[in-house]
């Protein structure tokens, strides 16, 4: 591991004083026992060097330069225990200098040998502290080269080495990779299958960062969490409370369980996007009159789901949502997919699961509370590592062990251990001041690019040059200020408040910029983290306009120049700003996202922006026209509205629809057959990512919405090839015809 000493200097490195000579020698000695001295002379290199440098394992720090107060407690804000070594010649400091530093050094006493080897020696005993423990004990393990005489059989990659092809792949990855996927036969490092030995302490180390009273780790996604859950929080024939805004892998479990689905019915915007649950609807007296005229219920709920947040960035206040819900169910599991860093960041206060606690909400009616989070999608974590998080109540209290046995059921009996480790090495990244400050950097970004698009946006208005469009953010247009109550424009208010205060992000009820209704004060916060920019063509309360440029075409333009989206909508794109987010990076979008304006004022030939694409001969414009008039002509949004707030009539339970699936009780029929049939598959139109048909729901009447959407969607996707919709359980025939598995 590479490891570096920050010397923060008030003299230049080539400074010609008795100072300057001996840290010099200092740091030609530390380079003799592998550790880099990096020197900066000014405080705003300093602290750059603090923010960036993840290597740096200790400092040397000249407590007489200017702004050493500065750069200390910055080390506070970023690291956990980097030790300080201090140079002065004051007697008395400052009580908190005494928390932050190690110890102090007088470069001109001691020899440079003697100081060098004691700044290396606390920078090797850092590095090794702060390895979380799974990880340390894998990469320990590596070091004593042991033979392997157990699976898999590359045996370390060595099998890789007998094979030209084989070679290659054992390049491309590297030995210490594969010397690192071992089998579960190895002891030193405890069963991930039992909990035991290294891999049980990391899960209870997860667990303390996290919040939970005890945390699986998981290594097949975030879908193998809910479905473990799933499985285990409700019984065949027992009624289960399930958002309707659901990843399909809940849909798996309610197959798996043969439990009984009651939706909840989230609200939607003109813009296509998918909203909160109202908080009325989580009302007992609300749940028990849904229940009351349902035909699938026949039990009292056991158990309820709720995704949070919600894939466009909608995050609720979770201890609201559980305490609601927690006069109907003992047990609430959120779907907290691509919201594992909520615990770190002062905006999302209450708004994640394991904020769920006595504290938070006491007495006897808390309900059990599971968070299922997929690390590697926000965090850093290798593809397909997740976490499951419990925090138990008297009134539901979970048997570990049961658990167990059903986590067994979904789990590997070989895991690849360097996706535990990673999942080891992203809680430990979350650990101490280093999640709040990883978090924080990702939320700043977002505030920046956000303001940065809307004062863009006011520039070409203000320029006169082009037409007035450009591309929107959805989010708030102002902000109040603090101090005088009244309006600030957002692209004016202080980034800093906009990156910790709630109240900039909160969707407070008849808000016209969200268009969502049914909302009651903080029960909805924005996360900042998930920018949805809109394309010209809709509004969130007024729906699709006569004019408009699909986001799909945008898409397609983006990824023509490297970047690629999360999702796009008919008018909408959504990008994440992760951790891994840079100025660079999202300043990118914002040229592309220009020169795509350039071209569609300058009316541009289509070939010469998307070669390829579309019908030969035309425009840019032109196209963005002819799309944008089929998708309001034949009013898909107002559709998919429709059938997102009035569900189809469950016939059959998903159990007993995937039954007759798996014994050929089942056919394709195309859209001109369906009329009055029972769905056998989750129809999921992506965007949303809703689905719009559950196994055992019936389809309706042929001028129903839900056939009325499908027939409008496979129209528009004939004449638009190149902006197909992206549709998970229709199957398209060789004409581009859709079917639909419905029972016989």
């Amino acid at each position: 591991m590479e490891r570096t000493v920050l010397a923060a200097i008030g003299e230049r490195p080539d400074a010609d004083t008795a100072l300057a000579e001996q840290v010099r020698r200092v740091g030609a000695a530390m380079g003799r026992l592998g550790v880099t001295l990096r020197w900066t002379y000014r405080t705003r290199d300093a602290l750059a060097v603090i923010g960036s440098d993840a290597s740096l394992a200790g400092m040397l720090a000249d407590w007489d330069a200017p702004g050493a107060d500065e750069v200390l407690t910055a080390v506070t804000r970023r690291f956990r225990g980097l030790p300080v070594f201090l140079m002065t010649a004051e007697q008395e400091l400052p009580l908190w200098v005494y928390e932050v530093i190690q110890g102090y050094v007088f470069p001109l006493e001691d020899t440079p040998d003697f100081i060098a080897g004691r700044i290396a020696h606390a920078a090797e005993e850092y590095t090794e502290r702060i390895l979380p423990p799974f990880f340390r004990a894998l990469r320990d393990l590596q070091d004593h080269h042991q033979y392997s005489w157990h699976t898999p059989a590359h045996a370390g990659g060595v099998a890789f080495l007998k094979s030209p092809v084989g070679r290659a792949f054992f390049d491309f990855y590297g030995e210490r990779l594969l010397r690192t996927d071992l089998s579960i036969s190895v002891p030193e490092l405890g069963s991930p299958l039992d909990h035991t030995g290294p891999v049980g302490e990391a899960e209870r180390n997860a667990a303390r960062v996290f919040g939970a009273d005890r945390t699986f780790f998981v290594m097949n996604g975030n879908a193998t969490a809910n479905r473990v859950v799933g499985h285990h929080a409700v019984a065949r024939d027992e009624t289960a409370l399930v958002d309707r805004n659901c990843h399909k892998s809940l849909q798996h479990a309610l197959t798996i369980s043969g439990a009984r689905p009651v939706y909840l019915v989230p609200e939607r915007n003109g813009l296509g996007l998918a909203g909160p649950i109202p908080p009325d609807a989580l009302q007992a007296d609300t749940v028990r009159a849904r229940l009351g005229d349902h035909p699938l219920a026949v039990t009292d709920p056991v158990y309820a789901v709720v995704t949070n947040s919600t894939y466009d960035g909608v995050c609720y206040d979770a201890v609201r949502v559980a305490e609601l819900l927690g006069e109907s169910v003992p047990r609430v599991h959120f779907d907290e997919a691509w919201f594992a860093y909520a615990r770190f960041h002062p905006l999302y206060e209450r708004r994640y699961g394991m904020a769920v606690d006595e504290r938070t909400l006491p007495g006897p009616g808390r309900p059990t509370v599971f968070a299922t989070q997929s690390t590697h999608k926000l965090l850093a974590a290798l593809s397909q590592s997740a976490m499951l998080h419990v925090r138990s109540s008297e009134r539901a209290p979970v048997d570990y062990e049961r658990l167990n046995d059903t986590y067994l059921m979904h789990c590997s009996t070989s895991p690849l251990y360097p996706m535990i480790a990673s999942l080891d090495v992203a809680a430990g990244m979350m650990d101490g001041p280093s999640g709040p400050y990883l978090t924080g950097e990702a939320v700043m970004e977002a505030v920046r690019f956000r303001q940065a698009m809307v004062r863009l946006a006011a520039r070409i208005r203000e320029d006169g040059r082009r037409p007035e469009w450009y591309f929107g953010v959805w989010q708030p247009t102002h902000v109040t200020d603090p101090a005088t109550g009244g309006p600030v424009p957002f692209a004016d208010a202080d980034p800093v408040r906009l990156s910790t205060d709630p109240s900039c992000w909160t969707l407070e009820p008849g808000a016209a910029w969200h268009g969502f209704k049914g909302l009651t004060d903080g029960y909805c916060l924005l996360d900042p983290v998930k920018v949805t920019i809109t394309c010209p063509g809709a509004d969130a309360t007024e729906g699709t306009l006569d004019r408009g440029i699909p986001a799909r075409v945008v898409a397609a333009y983006l990824r023509r120049r490297g970047i690629v989206v999360e999702k796009s909508g008919d008018h909408t794109l959504l990008v994440l700003f992760s951790m891994g987010i840079t100025k660079g990076k999202w300043g990118t979008l914002i040229d592309a996202l220009t020169d795509f304006k350039r071209a569609y004022d300058d009316d541009l030939p289509l070939a010469e922006v998307l070669p390829g694409f579309g019908p030969p001969g035309g425009t840019l414009r032109r196209f963005c026209a002819d799309a944008h008039e089929r998708l309001r002509a034949l009013g898909l949004g107002e559709l998919l509205n429709e059938i997102f707030t009035t569900l189809p009539e469950p016939v059959r339970t998903p159990a007993d629809s995937y039954q007759a699936l798996i014994r050929s009780r089942t056919e394709r029929v195309p859209l001109t057959e369906l009329a009055g049939r029972v769905s056998a598959a989750t129809v999921v139109v992506t965007p949303p990512g809703i689905p719009m048909l559950m196994p055992g729901e019936a389809v309706g009447p042929a001028d129903g919405p839900l056939i009325t959407y499908l027939r409008a969607l496979e129209e528009f996707d004939l004449a638009f090839p190149d902006l197909v919709t992206d549709i998970h359980g229709a199957h398209r025939d060789a004409g581009g015809r859709y079917h639909i598995e419905v029972e016989r």
